[in-house]
This record gives structure tokens, sequence and C-alpha cells, in this order.
């Protein structure tokens, strides 16, 4: 398989996928009363922020420094606005990856060497895959995730997470869109935008980086969701003795791993709070007919609210490129 990068290809604008939902919202009064609902839910949770959360000096936490949204909707056009914002150029690259490049996240308790090959290319080319998504939503989360997705994700046009798993039948883009520096072309942010195919909607629209926090040894993987204000994950990562590769969100305090809402609060300072009850564990594997899979969990208050599951394969050219590739090896007489 040849992981020589193609010419990176600019792109004017990241396109939406036409909404082909039968998730219908509702109209006239109840129309009201539903966005009323999301809107006053939208409050309490930047309420929350304002506060219970911390006023912290941008320069005195780099590790918090993320693209911040003045609005509730997302969607596919997030990469445009901050492009705009920052003048940077929108690219398409046929090989690009989600961490250019693993070692970044070296440790004094994570070494990437131990990570299998095949889970290491997944995050440093995730462009040259293609996702099948299955999803289970545990029975005691079932609530707190429909008041999520209908109430707040749809306004968002992000974080749309299947209330059925036929919703993911048809499975799930993915495209990696890198936002460089227009004159010297340097990478600035990564994203990662996933959407059903069934409906066209967002669920994942995110910003991928690596990111050193004042509270885990290790690296991060840190995932920024930019709305009014935003939503950083911050992931520690894990080696583990058969080569998989995990991710875990759960640190128990600010300045750890896990979820932090952030808002702007002045010219040079932030507004943060740090939500230690919602943790996200990602566990990514090669199986044993070979095939990479990951595992997604989503927790709130110690329940298990929803479990995704993806199988990531090669994109059909570079898989029979790679199957090409392995059948002309020369095989030599042992």
């Amino acid at each position: 398989m040849s992981l020589a990068s193609e010419p990176s290809e600019p792109v004017t604008s990241v396109a939406a996928a036409p909404k082909l939902s039968s998730r219908k919202r509702s109209e006239g009064i109840l129309g009201t009363v539903h966005l009323a609902i999301g809107r006053v839910l939208e409050i309490v949770i930047e309420g929350m922020v304002v506060l219970f959360g911390r006023r912290v000096r941008r320069s005195d936490a780099p590790w918090l420094d993320c693209p911040l949204g003045d609005s509730v909707l997302i969607g596919t056009g997030i990469y445009d606005k901050i492009a705009a914002d920052e003048n940077l150029a929108l690219k398409i690259v046929p090989d690009a990856g989600l961490i250019a490049d693993f070692d970044a996240l070296r440790g004094p308790v994570f070494d990437p060497s131990a990570v299998q090959p095949r889970v290491r290319h997944f995050y440093e080319h995730a462009s040259q895959y293609q996702l099948e998504a299955w999803s289970e939503i545990a029975l005691v989360g079932r609530f707190f995730l429909w008041l999520l997705v209908e109430f707040i994700s749809q306004r968002m046009d992000q974080l749309n997470f299947p209330l059925s798993p036929l919703e993911m039948a048809r499975g799930m883009t993915s495209q990696v869109i890198q936002l460089r520096e227009k004159a010297g072309g340097g990478l600035v942010y990564t994203g990662w935008l996933r959407k059903l195919k069934s409906s066209g909607l967002v669920m994942f629209a995110g910003i991928y980086s690596v990111a050193k926090i004042p509270g885990e040894d290790n690296p991060c993987v840190k995932v920024t969701f930019p709305d009014r204000g935003s939503a950083n994950v911050y992931l520690v990562p894990l080696s583990h003795a058969d080569g998989s590769f995990g991710l875990d969100s759960s640190g128990s305090g600010f300045g750890r791993s896990g979820f932090y809402r952030v808002i702007a609060s002045g010219k040079d300072h932030l507004r943060v709070r740090n939500f230690k009850t919602l943790h996200e564990l990602f566990h990514v594997y090669e199986d044993q007919e070979g095939v990479l899979r990951s595992d997604h969990k989503i927790s709130f208050l110690g329940m298990t609210i929803v479990r995704l599951h993806y199988k990531m394969t090669l994109l059909p050219a570079l898989s029979q490129a790679d199957e090409h590739t392995s059948a002309s090896a020369p095989v030599t007489a042992s």
C-alpha cells in the first residue's frame, strides 16, 4: 500500500449534505415550546459555567486555547467560519490524519511503539478509511440522550446521536479537513466531520489536536466542539498489553483529562467549567480477522448513556492496491 501523499486539494467551503432526516420538528405552538425548552437547557448549561466555572487568564492556561463560537449552530459550517475568522485555507488531503505524528503522544506512561501499527496508521491517515458504525443506547440513558438530541443537538446540528439503531443502518460519512495558513501552509487545525448517511445530520464536527495539560503526565488528545463558546474533551492515551489503544477522559479534577465547557470572559480571560460527571472511553484494536475496530462509550453520572462501535476499513481503491502489492510480493522459500 502506498502512503505517498497527493497534492492537497483546496476547498472554498465544506458542503452540507441534504437533510433527509425522519426527525420532524414540531410546528406552531408545539414548535415554539420545543425551541423554548431547548433554549432553557442551553441557558442552564451556560449558567453553570458562569456561576460555578473558574475564571482563567488565557495566557496562564494555553491548554484551554481553542476556537470559540458565537452561535449555537455548529454543523458543517463551523470549519468555514473558523477559516474566515482566522484567515485560514480549507484543504482536503487524501492521506490526512487526525494526528499528524502519533509519536506526539509519547510520554512517561505511554509508548506509541507499543500500539498496533494499523491503529497508528488510522490516526495518522484517517482520510484513507471509511466507517461503518453501530449503536446501543442503554436503558437508563435513553431519557438523557433523548433530551440532548431532541432539544439541543438538532439546534446545534451537532451530536445528533442515533435514537434508533436503524439510523446507523446506511453508515456514516468521514471527512478529515485541514485548516492551514494561507501564506506558509502550516497546519493550524484538523477537523473531523462525520455525518449519518441516512439523514445527513451531523453526528460529530470536531477539531483534533494534541495538548499537554497540567494534571496529566502524558500529552492528551484534545477534541474541540465550538458552539456558543466551546466544549473541549481531553483524553489520556493508553496502550494495552495486546497492542490495542485506548483514550480515556475520566480525570478527577481541573487540569486533568475530562470534559470542559469554555466561554469567553472578557478579552483576556475564559470562564471554564470542568464537568466531572461526563466521561468518554475509546478502545481501538485489530480483531482476530485483521479488521480495525473501535468501541466508544459515553457515560454520565456513572451511567452508560450510549455505546458506539466502529469498523474502519481502507477505501476500496487503497484496499485493492494493498491486496495487489501483497499478491505480487516475492515469496522466498524457507
